[in-house]
């Protein structure tokens, strides 16, 4: 047995004890950061080659693993802007460089230049919504991200895209001799029933359209009406026709005299030209014509006149969307969330964030609650998985360990000692 060699045990029990220590000090100072996951140190034995009669004595070496897969509790809280992950998975934050990691720190607030960033100053990040759809996420990488950013100032004016309007006309409705249909835009014209309804342009200007109804022909299985719908602000002297310019659409209807709903060969919506704005498609598919009055079952259309953004909010999709001050909703930005095969084996680094590693297995992104990956919870923040109690425990076996190793440190240097005074 060398005695060198008792005392370099001895070291190597003192060093894996420190760092143990320093798992726990960490721990115990991060038992109340958001999202921040204890580490620990778990010990491996270094046995060196054995002689017939004597016995070497090897040493231990510790080794930092972290308990990235488990769950902390959550805290409700009362920001709309807090994000917890129930189950599995990471937000993608960004800093400063654009370089991009994984957190479970959902704690955002919006900055001075209107980005979510987090306690540690990382910001969040996602895939930017454009006409209602969300960019399709790219599954193996985190390409296509860009930093969430919410103007807080900028007045925004949303065209009207689409629209709905569900009337019924009146079954016994008299025929309109075709040269005084709406459509001819005569002084002479006339109609079966009448509405209107409000749209946006692009500059957030209301529009009033107005919408006439006009029967033209009945046979003993359908009849067919006419809507034509004109710019309310072309009507002529009184209001009525002519019209300074043309419809904006003119489209004709078939409805079934059996069973008063539209016939399949019928167009179900009607495409509009919104003085300037944009297309968009108004849809009739629930009209009626019954044995009734006229009268408007359901009429919406999206769209907003100049207004700035009042608040934003998340759902449990992991959408946000902006409430404009005047009530309006508009979705802006979907969250996705990123996942490793093995999540325990991602690097961690300052600001509660981890990067992948050549153990960890390579980075897959998705929307919450799909393929595997857990559910956001809005308003709410998922707490440190350290429990105290066992930290504690593990400080006083560690120190008495630590005690225990420089015991036979010492016996290894009094044995040395005793060996070099014989020669005296």
């Amino acid at each position: 047995m060398s005695l060198y060699g008792v005392m370099r045990t001895g070291v190597s029990g003192m060093n894996a004890q420190s760092s143990k220590l320093g798992t726990v000090a960490d721990n115990i100072a991060n038992s109340n950061t958001t999202g921040y996951k204890r580490a620990a140190s778990e010990f491996t034995s270094m046995v060196l080659s054995q002689g017939a009669g004597t016995y070497n004595s090897g040493g231990v070496q510790a080794n930092t693993v972290r308990a990235i897969s488990q769950q902390g509790s959550l805290s409700y809280t009362t920001s709309a802007l807090n994000l917890a992950i129930d189950g599995n998975g990471f937000f993608v934050v960004a800093d400063r460089d654009g370089t991009q990691s994984l957190t479970r720190a959902g704690a955002f607030v919006i900055d001075k230049e209107g980005y979510l960033v987090n306690t540690a100053g990382f910001t969040l990040q996602g895939y930017p919504i454009t006409g209602g759809v969300a960019a399709t996420p790219v599954a193996n990488g985190l390409g296509g991200l860009v930093d969430v950013n919410v103007s807080q100032n900028k007045l925004e004016a949303t065209p009207t895209s689409s629209a709905t309007l569900w009337t019924n006309v009146p079954e016994g409705a008299t025929i309109v001799p075709p040269a005084n249909l709406p459509s001819a835009n005569a002084a002479t014209a006339t109609f079966s029933a009448k509405t209107s309804v409000v749209m946006f342009d692009n500059l957030g200007n209301q529009v009033k359209l107005d919408v006439f109804y006009s029967k033209t022909a009945q046979t003993a299985t359908d009849s067919t009406w006419e809507v034509a719908i004109y710019n309310a602000a072309e009507a002529g002297p009184g209001g009525g026709f002519p019209y300074s310019g043309p419809a904006l659409s003119t489209q004709t209807l078939t409805y079934s005299r059996t069973t008063g709903q539209l016939t399949a060969a019928s167009p179900k919506d009607i495409a509009i030209t919104v003085p300037n704005g944009g297309t968009f498609n108004m849809d009739l598919s629930g009209s009626t014509s019954l044995a009734a009055g006229f009268s408007v079952a359901r009429v919406e259309a999206n769209g907003n006149a100049p207004s700035s953004v009042e608040t934003v909010e998340f759902n449990e999709e992991g959408i946000l969307s902006a409430v404009y001050s005047n009530g309006a909703r508009r979705e802006i930005f979907r969250i996705p969330l990123a996942d490793v095969p093995a999540p325990d084996k991602l690097t961690a680094l300052s600001g509660n964030i981890y990067t992948q590693s050549n153990n960890s297995g390579d980075i897959r992104v998705g929307f919450p609650g799909e393929g595997g990956l857990g559910s956001v919870v809005v308003g709410a923040l998922e707490d440190s998985n350290v429990d105290l109690a066992t930290e504690l425990t593990s400080m006083i076996e560690s120190q008495r360990a630590y005690t225990a190793n420089s015991k036979v440190f010492r016996a290894g240097s009094d044995l040395l000692e005793e060996l070099v005074n014989l020669v005296r």
